[in-house]
């Protein structure tokens, strides 16, 4: 792929003092956004070209998402020549998807053309077969095999991510040979932090950093001067796995190698930033049943992906409200029941939430495995006991004062029960999710929420019955 030289703008700063509409630190204020936006109105596209124009190509991506998607196709038509390859990267999925659409085949070849492989895969790769065979069509060649072969990959996989573009040099080099090589090839590419050394297979066998090259005599050989040890990326990996190597070993860049172990690109660490976040921001929504709580997300998807949750809570809900059914003569009994339950429920529930979140991420994070289980499972238990100890404590001395004694016994081991089981839940639902090969952040919470309100209710009314509080 071609690499496309991003120019430094001379007048960006004159821009930030004299107007003030943009923000220092790289944020578009309100009146800045306002003014576009009249711009536009007022059919005044050489004054919308001419405030857009001193930004960085990642602000006008930021401009793009904030405006209505009649707007943006509006802008894109007035700054035409500003829409570049380094623009389109750096919009939100729903955005470029939207804007691509928009454009012709040809148009967006040429942006593909113009990014990083691993950048125009993430182009092409959302929209449709049709849409991605016009414009593989209209692309060179050679990047297309590079696209396709890419696309060829499971999704979030190290095959997806990676870069094509790299240098690799032979084992048999010196230090001086490399350095003239890099000097007099003006067509690899210009951003790299390592030099991966292969055999005559074409395996990487160790990796140079840039610094050492430079500080090393040139008649030594790569040999010596290279680093042995090396963390090879499978080109199949997922790309969670990828990250946490990354993050466990402090890699700046690390090769991927396919099936034969020939290497057949590079993974670097702003690729990796950007799966962290992704997956950080992934499990936080699916806990919580957003879906990907995107604000650019089509209606139809948004309502989809939300509705159906909403729908596994009613069901819950239905069976906790079936327990306090059962004891309905007994609430009509003793209307403080009535006003204690939710107190046990929300307890219970908050704590179910907090075991359940550091499970989710320890399971996330590759830090329980089947080895270490047991252990986290007897953690939390003693933990649970404790905080519903304590729990337990206040809220009894508290509803006896208010209420009587008894009363506040009985929901003092309530709070001791459910608490422990949210706990227990809060652990092995996520587990039992992760055994099935099902992403324990997804469904987690209904069933921890059914078995903690359920218990809840049905330890304290049960115990207000058991022990004779009520008939």
């Amino acid at each position: 792929m071609a690499e496309t030289e991003l120019q430094p703008r001379e007048d960006e700063d004159a821009v930030r003092e004299e107007g003030e509409e943009f923000d220092e630190d790289n944020r578009l204020k309100p009146a800045f956004v306002d003014s576009v936006r009249e711009a536009l109105e007022a059919e005044d596209d050489s004054r919308a070209y001419e405030l857009v124009e001193p930004l960085h190509p990642a602000d006008i991506a930021d401009l793009l998402e904030l405006l209505s998607e009649t707007e943006r196709r509006e802008l894109a038509a007035a700054i035409s020549d500003l829409m570049t390859s380094e623009v389109i990267a750096e919009l939100n999925d729903y955005v470029r998807e939207s804007m691509v659409e928009a454009l012709p085949a040809a148009a967006v070849a040429e942006i593909a053309e113009q990014l990083d492989t691993d950048d125009a895969v993430q182009l092409i790769e959302d929209l449709d077969d049709e849409d991605q065979k016009a414009i593989l069509a209209e692309m060179d060649a050679d990047d297309r095999a590079i696209i396709e072969s890419a696309l060829s990959y499971p999704e979030e996989t190290a095959g997806r991510l990676m870069q094509r573009e790299l240098v690799a040099v032979p084992e048999n080099m010196t230090v001086g040979d490399l350095i003239d090589y890099l000097r007099d090839n003006d067509d690899m590419t210009t951003e790299f932090w390592e030099v991966f050394i292969v055999d005559h297979r074409h395996h990487p066998i160790g990796t140079c950093q840039l610094s050492w090259i430079l500080r090393c005599p040139r008649h030594i050989p790569l040999l010596d001067v290279m680093k042995r040890d090396q963390t090879l990326i499978p080109v199949d990996m997922d790309q969670e796995e990828v990250a946490l190597r990354f993050q466990k070993y402090a890699l700046i860049s690390a090769a991927v190698v396919d099936e034969s172990g020939r290497l057949v690109g590079q993974l670097t660490v702003d690729d990796i930033v950007h799966i962290i976040q992704e997956e950080a921001g992934e499990d936080a929504l699916l806990m919580s049943g957003a879906g990907e709580g995107d604000i650019n997300e089509p209606l139809r998807d948004a309502y989809s992906a939300r509705v159906r949750w909403l729908v596994a809570n009613l069901g819950t809900a239905v069976v906790a409200s079936a327990i306090i059914a059962m004891f309905g003569a007994a609430i009509e009994q003793l209307v403080a029941l009535a006003v204690l339950m939710p107190i046990v429920a929300s307890i219970g529930g908050n704590a179910g939430t907090q075991t359940m979140a550091v499970t989710v991420r320890a399971i996330a994070m590759n830090q329980l495995t089947r080895s270490n289980t047991r252990r986290l499972v007897l953690r939390e238990l003693k933990v649970a006991m404790m905080n519903g100890a304590t729990i337990a404590v206040l809220i009894g001395i508290a509803t006896a004062l208010i209420f009587t004694p008894q009363l506040g016994g009985v929901i003092a081991a309530a709070m001791v029960i459910n608490i422990i089981v949210s706990g227990m839940a809060g652990v092995l639902v996520p587990v039992v999710f992760d055994r099935l090969d099902q992403d324990p952040a997804v469904a987690s919470s209904v069933f921890v929420t059914m078995i903690t309100d359920s218990m809840g209710f049905f330890a304290f009314l049960g115990l207000a019955v058991a022990t004779g509080l009520v008939g």
